[in-house]
């Protein structure tokens, strides 16, 4: 599956403060998963500053925040960054831990591998399933990314795996390359925007009919009952007519 192209539905720029009597912006939790050196940290800087940062450095798990604007939506906007757990070895149980208290936490996913390491990519699916298992949201979105896709001479993962294991798995798929293409990098943090946003409507229409009571069906003898009355008066008023002259 194949993610469509959005652009021009999402704006990153600086959100003038609302006014008091404007509704705060509503908080959107992504978080990105997969092993480590696969441009997780890079892909981030690079969506929020349009810049490419060399290989960014590894993180500890860093969150970073950004005020947006999608499709007309005010959203405050939370990208968690992860380390590569499948490399730390030495607390395996904290790790597991941490992970999912990151997947209970965020509301979409994307899940990165590089193509270059076949290793990274074989984690895509245990990644998922454990986001499947642990998130209270079973329709919460997942996006599959393979990263570094301008490093073709040292490719591992051909395109078509990619499409296979996300066709497989029921998610989007972007083959992306974070160094040289600032657009497809948006384009995956678009649509989980989107989606995320999405799932936060309905759930809002759903509290809203909850509360707002639903109209009372007409009583349908009532309504029997006063047409009768207007056609008996209609059909009684020429011969009292008559009776009149």
């Amino acid at each position: 599956m194949r993610l469509p192209s959005m652009s021009g539905h999402f704006l990153l720029a600086p959100i003038p403060e609302a006014a008091s009597d404007c509704l705060p912006p509503k908080d959107i939790k992504l978080a990105v998963l997969g092993s480590g050196r696969v441009g997780k940290s890079a892909m981030i800087v690079r969506f929020l500053t349009k810049r490419f940062i060399g290989d960014y450095e590894p993180n500890t798990g860093k969150l970073y925040s950004r005020l947006v604007c999608v499709e007309g939506d005010q959203l405050s906007l939370q990208i968690q960054d992860t380390p590569g757990y499948i490399q730390l070895q030495d607390s395996v149980i904290q790790v597991v831990d941490s992970l999912s208290r990151c997947v209970q936490w965020a509301e979409g996913f994307l899940l990165v591998y590089s193509i270059t390491d076949s290793d990274s990519y074989q984690s895509i699916r245990p990644l998922y399933q454990h986001i499947r298992k642990v998130h209270p949201d079973p329709k919460a979105p997942v996006i599959i990314v393979g990263n570094k896709g301008d490093l073709l001479h040292a490719r591992q993962v051909q395109t078509h795996d990619g499409i296979q294991l996300a066709s497989e798995l029921g998610s989007p798929f972007l083959e992306i390359s974070t160094s040289e293409n600032y657009d497809d990098v948006c384009d995956a943090f678009q649509h989980l925007c989107r989606e995320v946003n999405k799932l936060h409507n309905v759930g809002g229409e759903r509290r809203r009919s909850s509360i707002i009571p639903r109209p009372r069906s007409p009583n349908m003898q009532d309504l029997k009952r006063r047409f009768k009355q207007a056609l008996s008066s209609k059909v009684k008023s020429p011969s009292a007519s008559s009776a009149l002259g």
